[in-house]
């Protein structure tokens, strides 16, 4: 199984990020281990290497057929569910991996850092490109996206990492957070909503 993850793929995001609205030329992809992989509503126990652990909630894609090279108008085919995650970064070290030009391995990877809610079949929307979902801190909304506001579109994620990986059954797409990160302390409970659906709740430790 592999995890993808998409950077800067809401405007609003990459300013808060950046200081500028901006799309970037192409998407930006980065991986996590199977290991960063948290389901089951299982706790997440923040890494004391890090000062700043910020949750980045985001729409999660299920691959359910294998594929290589796959067209944008075919990519609908490649994926059968989807549910909200989140995808966890250790701030202050991607900060300075940033500055110094050094992978993301570190900061997004790490064990723990792929939480993932309950699926929902794909037959069960609407459309996909328009979903509601956000993020509940302690019973107070914290984190709000559309996926309309999607710079690069699912069918579009997967027809350009499919260029470069061979896509298979159950690999997982974290498609990219809107604006509204923040970090995370002991303690804190955790729901993800995706339209009227809570589909994920776990604690920090």
């Amino acid at each position: 199984m592999k995890i993808f993850g998409i950077g800067m793929n809401y405007i609003q995001h990459n300013k808060e990020l950046d200081g500028a609205l901006y799309k970037p030329e192409k998407p930006v992809i980065f991986t996590k281990a199977d290991s960063a992989l948290l389901k089951d509503h299982k706790p997440f126990f923040i890494p004391d290497w890090s000062a700043q652990v910020d949750y980045e909630t985001e729409l999660v894609v299920r691959i359910s057929r294998l594929g290589k090279s796959i067209p944008a108008r075919f990519a609908h085919r490649y994926y059968d569910a989807v549910t909200v995650g989140i995808d966890f970064t250790a701030r202050d070290v991607q900060r300075e991996a940033r500055q110094k030009g050094l992978p993301w391995d570190l900061c997004k990877g790490f064990d723990g850092s792929a939480v993932i809610g309950d699926w929902v079949a794909k037959e069960k929307l609407l459309d996909v490109q328009a979903l509601h979902f956000h993020l509940d801190i302690n019973g107070r909304t914290v984190q709000e996206g559309r996926t309309s506001d999607m710079l690069y579109k699912i069918d579009e994620l997967i027809a350009y990492i499919s260029q470069f990986f061979t896509l298979k059954t159950g690999d997982l797409l974290y498609t990219g957070t809107p604006a509204g990160v923040g970090p995370v302390h002991i303690d804190d409970h955790l729901e993800g909503w995706l339209e009227e659906r809570k589909v994920l709740e776990f604690n920090c430790k």
